[in-house]
């Protein structure tokens, strides 16, 4: 008993004990852990909002998040598609990046129609059901963009998907 006290009394544990405290850690390592957790952060919101907009579940959300985000950006030059992705939250953009329609080569342009309809099939949507998802997913995208990302987007686009995205809020 007296053993046990007097290790108990003998100050902090040694280092090999001692649970890893975040100064223990390189900075590289802490920064990329605050940085982790502000890209989680932000595509929560970016979730929670588009899920409250849509009235849809958090899985839904992200796949309609990355459906009509990667129809849009074909839509626009690529350029502006990289300005775009610079806004959102970086969890976004790397579903994205593992999108399979940003293997194609150069896509067709399109218009309203076309645009809706590929997102009904990649969503396996009812038609009717499709504006709406559409809405909320560019409603939530214009949250997460500055104005002028906005008015640049909206330029790029034709006048039947200008009414989609200038109206999505």
């Amino acid at each position: 008993m007296a053993d046990d006290h007097e290790q108990q009394g003998k100050g902090a544990p040694q280092e090999d004990e001692r649970p890893a405290s975040r100064r223990d850690l390189p900075i590289e390592v802490r920064r990329a852990q605050r940085s982790e957790s502000r890209a989680s952060q932000t595509y929560k919101a970016f979730l929670d909002h588009l899920c409250e907009r849509g009235g849809m579940s958090p899985s839904v959300a992200q796949q309609a998040a990355v459906s009509v985000l990667c129809a849009l950006e074909q839509r626009i030059l690529a350029e502006e598609a990289a300005d775009l992705e610079a806004q959102l939250p970086l969890k976004l953009t790397a579903l994205l990046h593992r999108c399979e329609r940003h293997e194609e080569e150069l896509p067709p342009k399109f218009g309203r129609e076309h645009l809706l309809k590929r997102v009904g099939e990649d969503l396996s949507l009812n038609p009717d059901a499709v504006e709406p998802v559409v809405r909320a997913v560019l409603d939530a995208l214009r949250h997460q963009i500055s104005e002028g990302e906005a008015e640049d987007v909206m330029s790029q686009l034709p006048h039947d998907l200008r009414d989609l995205w200038g109206r999505a809020i």
